[in-house]
């Protein structure tokens, strides 16, 4: 997907395709019309980031509105790709949510620790999978408020 200038992009960084189709389902299914790019592996998230391999030429300047990432992804997991999400200056406040179904405390305090804004399990019942994919469009799309464009850091 192409998304155009201004468009509140969510960036899906999921490998497990069922997973990936249930959270379509679900932001479709809550309204949450925001074009999403989906990365299936964490190379290919930080290559979207960051304007690089198959996305060279785009502007990095066209961050997408959140991110949505699992942990457990091929090449790169999710919490190397959140650590070099916080050390460059032009992601360094991207609103990064751990979307996952692991269970391990470990996780989640590593995530804290590497700059995640929220961490979320996926539950496993399609309905409350839907009702948590809504409230996370409601928070991170509507109503939080972000630093402006142009004043990233």
């Amino acid at each position: 997907m192409v998304a155009t200038v201004n468009e509140k992009v969510i960036l899906l960084v999921e490998d497990n395709p069922m997973d990936e189709e249930l959270t379509l389902r679900a932001l479709k299914k809550s309204k949450v019309l925001n074009p999403v790019v989906v990365a299936r592996d964490g190379v290919a998230a930080l290559d979207y980031l960051f304007a690089r391999g198959p996305h060279a030429g785009r502007s990095t300047a066209d961050l997408p509105q959140l991110v949505l990432l699992d942990l457990k992804l091929p090449k790169l997991d999710g919490l190397e790709v959140l650590k070099e999400v916080r050390k460059h200056e032009i992601t360094k406040l991207l609103p990064v949510v751990i979307l996952t179904s692991s269970v391990e405390e470990d996780d989640v305090a590593r995530g804290y620790s590497l700059g995640a804004n929220s961490y979320v399990r996926k539950p496993v019942d399609f309905d409350q999978f839907s009702e948590s994919v809504r409230q996370l469009g409601l928070y991170w799309l509507v109503l939080n408020q972000q630093v402006p464009p142009g004043r990233r850091a």
